[in-house]
């Protein structure tokens, strides 16, 4: 399965973040801590973050399409669109224990429920699908953020 110069074997270790996809209980939920801390680590400005979002979406798309070649459509070992979806719900999020708790939980429980109807977006072919939904249920829980805390006031923050 690998293409000359081992370009699928690169990008399904890119896409499973190396040993993360591997982890043997919710290698999904570990890549998302993992952008949580990252983000928690970096105060990087909103654009930055954006940024951020960007590239994983940019690298993702490309490297989950050759990885899901390897291991089959959206692999739960396939973690790097939880990196990007997560990067997606912090962008709303406050720089706070409970902003980034929040943004993570939503994700979270998005990503698990699969809700319809963005659980469709997986049926888009490729990467893209692998990337898709993840990339939505981010948006839906950095509004759910977003709304929460604009709700709630500054006793969250």
């Amino acid at each position: 399965m690998d293409r000359p110069g081992g370009l699928t074997r690169a990008s399904t270790r890119i896409a499973t973040l190396g040993p993360v996809g591997s982890w043997p209980v919710g290698p999904g939920t570990l890549a998302s801590a993992l952008a949580a801390l990252l983000w928690w680590a970096l105060p990087w400005p909103w654009l930055g973050w954006l940024g951020f979002a960007a590239a994983a979406t940019a690298v993702g798309v490309p490297v989950t399409g050759r990885a899901e070649r390897a291991l089959g459509h959206d692999d739960g070992r396939i973690v790097i669109d939880e990196v990007a979806g997560m990067a997606v719900a912090l962008l709303a999020a406050p720089r706070t224990w409970a902003g980034v708790a929040a943004a993570f939980v939503l994700f979270r429980v998005l990503d698990i429920a699969k809700p319809p109807p963005l659980h469709g977006l997986e049926r888009v072919p490729g990467g893209w699908g692998v990337m898709l939904d993840d990339l939505a249920y981010g948006a839906v829980a950095a509004l759910l953020v977003a709304g929460g805390f604009a709700l709630l006031g500054d006793g969250w923050r």
